[in-house]
């Protein structure tokens, strides 16, 4: 079964499930990740609010989620995050090729969005031949 993709909003049937995994894929993430927000909760709440948060599921359980911010010419993928026990099995990666692909059939661009000197987001970025934009204090 593949790993499906979608955005994440608020006030569905499966809410509790779907906040109670979120919890687990940002529990175990760096502090780096989480910038500008404070933490995972604040990230969590605030994504889910403004509509910029997907995740991949696979068998009714979110496995990896990350911020997709829209804008009309570039999208920026950043927050990438996925459970500990489930990483390095592809889950970021489909993350990153379904935005990809989303933004591309808008006519936009993907782009990785990261803080500067993080190792991690320049791999994935050159792994999967992403843009890396590097966010300034």
């Amino acid at each position: 079964m593949p790993i499906i993709v979608e955005p994440l909003n608020q006030a569905t049937d499966q809410d509790l499930q779907d906040l109670q995994d979120l919890q687990k894929i940002y529990r175990d993430a760096p502090e780096w990740l989480f910038a500008p927000f404070s933490g995972d909760a604040q990230l969590i709440e605030d994504c889910l609010r403004d509509g910029s948060l997907i995740a991949g599921r696979f068998n009714d359980r979110l496995l990896g989620a990350a911020r997709l911010q829209r804008h009309q010419d570039v999208w920026y993928l950043s927050q990438i995050c996925v459970r500990k026990i489930t990483r390095r099995r592809g889950v970021a990666e489909r993350l990153v090729a379904e935005a990809r692909n989303t933004a591309a059939q808008s006519g936009a661009t993907l782009c990785l969005l990261a803080p500067a000197g993080h190792l991690e987001a320049q791999a994935l970025a050159t792994k999967l031949n992403v843009p890396l934009q590097v966010l300034t204090d």
